[in-house]
C-alpha cells in the first residue's frame, strides 16, 4: 500500500540514495504539474517528500509547497556527497563510495554527536568485491565503538546501517513502487528517481524486456499509476528476502534490476553488505546490553553473508 509520494522538483534535485543523479541541466517542474502531484497525494492520503535542487525556488512554488504537510529532502534533511566537518541539521545523508566510507570512517564518527539521525548511502554497491568485506567490517566496528560511548554519555543518535536493525522485527526496505512512488518534472510516475535518471540518460528498459526504448515511467498524473506486475515488487514474492533477517536492508529494486535483471532478487553485493551490517548491529546490541541498555529483540548469530549460499537451509 502506498504511503509516500516523492516529488522531484527539478531534474537536478539532489540524489539521496544509491543512485547518483547524472542530470546537470535545470528543468523545474511546471507549477501546474506540482499542484496536480500534490492533489494526487492528498487523494491517496500520501505523505509528500519534496526533493530539492541546490538553488532557491520562485516564491510562487514555495507557497504551493507549503500547502500540505511534507518533508524537504535537500533542506530539512541535508544531503552530502562527501563527509563535511560539521552538520547543521538534525538529519543528514552521506552519499559515499565504499572506499570513501572506509577511508573516512573516523570523520564520519566525528559527525555522530552532531546529529539525531545519519544515513549512509553507498553509491557503488555494484562494484563491491568480497575482498573489501574485512575493511568494511572494521569501519563498522569503529562506528560501533563511538555509538556505545555516545549512549553512555546520554546521546542516542541513529545510524541507519547499524542502529536501524536494533529496532526492527520485520523487513523495512526502501519500498519503491510498493510503499512509495516518484513523480518527476514531466508529470510521470517512476518506481524511484533512479528510473527517471535512466530514462533521461537513454538506458534501456529492464522492467519490460520486450521494449527497446528507455521508457521507464509507470503511468502519469492524467491516466494514473500503471505498474506492470506490481506483485513482483512485494516482499511476499521475494523467496529469499522474505525469510532473511537483515531487516534494515534497502532491497533496492533499481540495483536488483541493474545487477540481477529481476525486481525482487538482490545481488550478491547487496546481500553481503547488508549482512556485514546486520552482524555489526548484533555486536552493537551485545555491547549496549552489557552497558545496561535495552537494545531490541535478540539478533541471532549466523554463519553466512549471502542467504543464496545456504538457501537449502531455509
Amino acid at each position: 500500500m502506498l504511503q509516500y509520494l516523492v516529488i522531484l522538483l527539478d531534474d537536478t534535485s539532489v540524489a539521496y540514495c544509491h543512485a547518483e543523479n547524472p542530470l546537470k541541466e535545470r528543468n523545474l517542474i511546471p507549477l501546474d504539474t506540482l499542484k496536480k502531484a500534490i492533489l494526487f497525494g492528498m487523494k491517496e492520503n500520501l505523505m509528500i517528500q519534496y526533493v530539492y535542487p541546490d538553488y532557491e525556488l520562485p516564491e510562487e512554488y514555495n507557497e504551493v509547497i507549503e500547502s500540505i504537510d511534507h518533508v524537504k529532502i535537500g533542506r530539512d534533511v541535508a544531503v552530502y556527497n562527501d563527509v563535511p566537518k560539521s552538520i547543521a541539521t538534525e538529519n543528514a545523508v552521506l552519499c559515499l563510495s565504499i572506499d570513501e566510507f572506509i577511508a573516512k570512517q573516523y570523520d564520519i564518527a566525528a559527525l555522530l554527536p552532531q546529529v539525531t539521525r545519519l544515513n549512509i548511502c553507498l553509491t557503488d554497491i555494484e562494484t563491491f568485491k568480497d575482498e573489501q568485506a574485512e575493511d568494511y567490517k572494521k569501519a563498522l566496528t569503529t562506528l560501533n565503538a563511538v555509538l556505545v560511548n555516545l549512549y553512555k554519555s546520554g546521546k542516542q543518535p541513529q545510524l541507519n546501517i547499524l542502529t536501524d536493525r536494533l529496532q526492527l522485527t520485520e523487513m523495512h526496505n526502501c519500498g519503491a513502487g510498493d510503499s512509495n512512488i516518484t513523480i518527476a518534472s514531466n508529470g510521470k510516475f517512476y518506481l524511484c528517481p533512479a528510473f527517471y535518471y535512466d530514462e533521461k540518460m537513454g538506458i534501456s528498459n529492464r522492467l519490460n524486456h520486450h521494449k527497446p526504448s528507455s521508457e521507464r515511467s509507470v503511468g502519469d498524473l492524467e491516466t494514473g499509476l500503471q505498474i506492470p506486475n506490481p506483485q513482483l515488487l512485494k516482499l511476499d514474492h521475494a523467496p529469499l528476502c522474505r525469510i532473511c533477517d537483515a531487516y534494515h536492508c534497502n532491497r533496492c529494486i533499481w540495483l536488483n534490476q541493474k545487477l540481477t535483471w529481476d525486481n525482487n532478487t538482490p545481488s550478491h553485493q547487496q546481500c553481503v553488505i547488508a549482512h556485514l551490517e546486520r552482524n555489526a548491529a548484533r555486536d552493537l546490541q551485545q555491547q549496549l546490553i552489557a552497558a545496561g541498555f535495552s537494545a531490541g529483540e535478540e539478533i541471532k548469530s549466523i554463519d553466512y553473508l549471502d542467504p543464496f549460499d545456504v538457501r537449502e537451509q531455509f
